[in-house]
C-alpha cells in the first residue's frame, strides 16, 4: 500500500517506520527542511530505542523516503496519515492550526479518492472539521473519507507499542472504509475495534485521562502514607494484584509529565466544558499533579534545612526513562524550585542533556556522569528512574558526597538496602531511612 505520513515527530516517524517495515511504500512529510535532510542521512531527531535501526534499514531498502513536498506525497499515496502536533492553548483547548493547515494542503493536492487518517490526538469533532477543510480547498469535488486512528504509544517503547499494541482503534464512517485500515494493520495480528469516528476520538482522551487519574490517586495515597508511617509501595502491590485495578500507572512519584498526559487531560476538561459538563474529577487530578514537585522540594527542605547554597546532585532530567523528551518534565519544575531557593545544582541525564540545557535555569552545571554530579554535593535528588541509576555503586557515590542522603522521587531503591549502605533515604510515600546519616557539614556563618 502507498502511504503518506505528515509529521515526523514521535508519532509520525514511528508510524512511518513501522508501516514501511511491514512492506508498505511510505513517504514521510515535514515542513522542516533541516529535519528532512537529517532523516535522509539517517540522523534521528528524537531518541527512541530501535527507531534509528528501523528507519535506516527501510530507507536503504527503498520503502521509506522523506520529503517536504506534501502535494507530491499526497498524489502518490492511497492513505494519508495526519500526525502533526496538537499543542495546548493557554486555555487548555487543543490548537488545531497544524491539522487545519495539513487538511487544506491535502484538499488542494487531492487528485483521486483518498483515505485521510487522523493519527494526531484531537478532540471529538475534529474528523468532521478535517472533512470540511479538505472539501473547502478542493479545486474540484473528489470523493474521500476521514478516519480516526488514535495512537497509544509510550515514549521509550514506541516501536514495541506500534508492533504489539493492546488494541487498534479505527473510527470510520462505514465498514468499507474501515477495512482499508484493517488490511493495513492485519500483519500485526492484534485486536481491532471498529467504531464511529467520534467514539474513536473520545477513546484516546478517555484512556489517557484515566491513566493520569490513577497516577494522581496513588500520589494522594502516598501523601497519607508519609504521615501515617505506611509504605505506599506495599499499598500499591496490595491494590494492583486486584485484577480490576492492575499494577500499571500506580507508581507514586513526581506525577505525570511528557507530551501527552498534561495536554490531553486539559483538553478533555475543556471539551467537557464545551459540551456543558464540569469535569471536577479531572480538575482534581490536575491539581494533585501540580503539587508534586513542590512536595519533593519541601521534603528536602525539612530534611536539610535551608537550601540556600546547598549543592544538590540532580540525577535524571527526561520526563521518563529511555527518551530525551523534556516536554512537561517534572525535573524542570523541581530544578526551578531548587534554584529559586538558592541551591547549587549539578545535573546528569544519560540522553536528555542537550534538550535540557536551553531550558534549565542559568547556573546549573551539567556533568558527564552521576558520579561527577555527586562530587561535593550535599545530597542527591533522583528525578528519572533510568536503569543506569538503579545499578550505581552506592559506596562510590556515598564517598563522593558531603552528606550521604538521597531524595528518591521515583522510589527506585529498596529502603532496607539504603539503610545497610548507610544512606539517609527519603522516598515518596514511605518513612525516611536515617541510619548512618550524619549531620551536614556546617556552612560559613552556621553554628
Amino acid at each position: 500500500m502507498n502511504i503518506c505520513v505528515v509529521g515526523t515527530g514521535y508519532v509520525g516517524l514511528v508510524t512511518g517506520a513501522v508501516f514501511s517495515d511491514l512492506g508498505n511504500d511510505v513517504v514521510c512529510v515535514d515542513n522542516d527542511q533541516a529535519k528532512i535532510e537529517a532523516l535522509g542521512a539517517g540522523q534521528m531527531p528524537i531518541y527512541e530505542p530501535g527507531l534509528e535501526e528501523m528507519v535506516i534499514r527501510n530507507k536503504d531498502d527503498g520503502r521509506l523516503t522523506f520529503t517536504t513536498d506534501l502535494a507530491a506525497a499526497v498524489r502518490q499515496s492511497d492513505v494519508i496519515f495526519i500526525a502533526v502536533g496538537t499543542p495546548p492553548k493557554e486555555t487548555g483547548e487543543t490548537d488545531l492550526a497544524h491539522v487545519e493547515a495539513v487538511a487544506a494542503a491535502i484538499g488542494r493536492a487531492m487528485d483521486r479518492y483518498k483515505v485521510v487518517v487522523n493519527k494526531s490526538t484531537v478532540p471529538v469533532g475534529t474528523g468532521e472539521f478535517v472533512r470540511e477543510v479538505i472539501t473547502k480547498h478542493q479545486p474540484r469535488p473528489i470523493d474521500f473519507d476521514v478516519v480516526s486512528n488514535p495512537e497509544f504509544l509510550r515514549e521509550g517503547s514506541a516501536i514495541e507499542d506500534t508492533l504489539r499494541p493492546d488494541r487498534i482503534v479505527i473510527g470510520a464512517p462505514n465498514q468499507q472504509v474501515a477495512m482499508t485500515l484493517v488490511e493495513l494493520y492485519a500483519p500485526l495480528e492484534r485486536p481491532m475495534i471498529i467504531t464511529d469516528l467520534p467514539s474513536a476520538e473520545v477513546i484516546k482522551y478517555a484512556s489517557n485521562a484515566f491513566l493520569a487519574a490513577k497516577i494522581s490517586f496513588i500520589n494522594a495515597i502516598a501523601n497519607i502514607c508519609e504521615t501515617a508511617g505506611a509504605d505506599v509501595s506495599q499499598v500499591m502491590k496490595g491494590m494492583g494484584l486486584d485484577s480490576r485495578i492492575g499494577m500499571q500507572f500506580l507508581q507514586a512519584g513526581l506525577g505525570y509529565g511528557g507530551s501527552c498526559f498534561p495536554k490531553d487531560v486539559d483538553s478533555l476538561i475543556h471539551t467537557a466544558a464545551r459540551f456543558g459538563y464540569d469535569f471536577k474529577l479531572l480538575r482534581s487530578v490536575v491539581e494533585i499533579n501540580r503539587e508534586r514537585a513542590a512536595h519533593l522540594v519541601e521534603m528536602m527542605r525539612k530534611a536539610m534545612g535551608p537550601l540556600e547554597d546547598r549543592t544538590i546532585a540532580v540525577l535524571g532530567l527526561a520526563f521518563k526513562p529511555n527518551t530525551d523528551d523534556m516536554r512537561e518534565a517534572k525535573s524542570l519544575e523541581v530544578v526551578r524550585l531548587l534554584h529559586a531557593a538558592g541551591a547549587q545544582l549539578r545535573a546528569y541525564d544519560p540522553v536528555a542533556m542537550d534538550n535540557a540545557r536551553p531550558i534549565m535555569p542559568a547556573g546549573v552545571v551539567f556533568c558527564e556522569s552521576a558520579y561527577e554530579a555527586a562530587a561535593g554535593a550535599d545530597g542527591v535528588a533522583l528525578l528519572t528512574e533510568w536503569n543506569e541509576f538503579k545499578y550505581l555503586n552506592l559506596d562510590r557515590l556515598g564517598g563522593l558526597l558531603r552528606r550521604r542522603v538521597i531524595f528518591d522521587a521515583r522510589n527506585l531503591y529498596e529502603p532496607e538496602r539504603m539503610r545497610r549502605v548507610g544512606f539517609g533515604y527519603y522516598s515518596i510515600g514511605c518513612k525516611p531511612v536515617l541510619a548512618g546519616w550524619g549531620p551536614a557539614p556546617a556552612r560559613a556563618g552556621e553554628g
